[in-house]
């Protein structure tokens, strides 16, 4: 038994749970790559200050959730906490929106990291699918990017989750609901962190999870009756398209998701069967930004979806995927001769790309059988110097059972249509 441990609110992952999570992310990814984008890959850590900026410094996220570190250069970083603003940093630095093709559309796959009380389905180190649309401002970018999440899941058999969608405005509308909002909070019991919130933030505090505080917020003003007549054409223009493809939504007026840089379009994908820790993912348009993080103006939406909480999801449902078994095939020597002769098999059967396995270090027939049945080979190559002697191999259906014995020279060959 090691000494070490995986940290707390950490997990590994191992075969053959494994497999389900790669699963996951690639039925997620499936859609976006064949819709133009492109894939990115960023840093783990980032300036602790793009964050700041980005999600905003009255945020959970960055004053009680983000890992940060020093430097022994001085530089302050942090481990980071979600994806959108590392890929817009990368979209500005990479200079992606000069190239004349808008939107740059992207998507990526990563863990990211936050320190929250661990629980089931919310941990310390969690991994997220995401796509950004970034340099656009268009209802159908924000209608095609809610598709693509919803036909992933439905993709993976998930179909008791709902799809929560919402308006938050922009800079025209939000600062007279936005003081509307403060004049209704400041008349309320509120503790001290929270009603500095208010002041930084007040849709925040909307966001709040705790019942005394949820208890206080009914009869808040609402955002949707604050829009001005382009944010209400806009989101009126989303619904329906969602609604001309037939993907169904629920209009969720208090939903605002725990970022500070969304604006318009708002969304959150949630699962009943999750208890507490329900939105599986969620995104949004991001008008603001990229100014924010010292960019020009260039209107985006994206979205994240985090592999974990999918996982449990399909459990939660009872989905089993259908994931092929690692390994086709499993060679089975007996004696030296047949080592180097089902080892040169191997090889050719792995660059023609037949998943294959070999029994190594000497095990004798029974035990070597065992593990070609543990592996969830299709066939089995067996062979001895009397087979050897003849110019054979067995090859076995672990299925029925059945074996038949086949030249050496045409066992490529057989493999290959049986398998076929």
């Amino acid at each position: 038994m090691s000494t070490f441990k995986a940290p707390r609110g950490t997990y590994d992952l191992l075969p053959p749970d494994s497999a389900k999570f790669l699963a996951v992310r690639e039925a997620i990814s499936a859609p976006l790559r064949t819709s133009g984008y492109g894939y990115v890959e960023t840093p783990g850590f980032e300036d602790v200050n793009l964050f700041a900026r980005g999600v905003g410094e009255s945020t959970d996220i960055v004053t009680k959730e983000m890992y940060t570190l020093t430097t022994k250069g001085g530089d302050e970083l942090a481990l980071r906490p979600e994806g959108t603003a590392s890929v817009l940093r990368a979209t500005l630095e990479g200079n992606l929106h000069k190239a004349g093709n808008l939107p740059v559309k992207l998507w990526y796959s990563g863990s990211y990291y936050r320190y929250e009380r661990p629980q089931k389905g919310r941990y310390r180190h969690f991994s997220q699918v995401g796509a950004e649309a970034i340099g656009a401002e268009d209802p159908a970018l924000d209608a095609e990017l809610i598709i693509l999440a919803n036909d992933a899941y439905r993709s993976l058999g998930l179909r008791n989750f709902r799809i929560l969608l919402n308006s938050l405005g922009d800079q025209e509308c939000r600062p007279v609901y936005r003081a509307a909002l403060q004049d209704f909070l400041r008349g309320l019991d509120l503790d001290e962190d929270t009603l500095r919130r208010a002041e930084i933030n007040p849709l925040r505090v909307l966001d709040d999870k705790r019942d005394a505080v949820q208890k206080q917020l009914v009869g808040a003003p609402l955002l949707r009756d604050y829009l001005c007549d382009a944010c209400k054409a806009y989101h009126e223009e989303v619904r329906e398209l969602l609604n001309a493809e037939g993907v169904e939504y629920e209009d969720d007026p208090k939903l605002v998701r725990g970022l500070d840089y969304y604006t318009r379009t708002t969304f959150e994908f949630v699962h009943d069967g999750l208890g507490s820790q329900s939105a599986v993912g969620g995104g949004g348009r991001y008008d603001g930004l990229s100014e924010m993080i010292g960019g020009p103006a260039l209107p985006s939406v994206g979205w994240a979806l985090g592999v974990d909480r999918t996982v449990l999801a399909l459990e939660a449902e009872g989905v089993t995927l259908d994931i092929p078994a690692a390994t086709s095939v499993f060679a089975v020597p007996l004696g030296e001769e047949a080592r180097r002769v089902l080892f040169r098999v191997v090889t050719e059967l792995r660059r023609g790309g037949v998943a294959t396995d070999f029994s190594y270090g000497g095990k004798g027939l029974k035990g070597a059988m065992k593990n070609a049945n543990r592996s969830g080979a299709r066939l089995t190559i067996v062979a001895g110097e009397r087979d050897l002697a003849e110019g054979v191999v067995q090859l076995k259906d672990m299925e029925s059972g059945d074996q038949v014995a086949v030249p050496v020279t045409e066992v490529v060959e057989a493999v290959r249509a049986r398998l076929a």
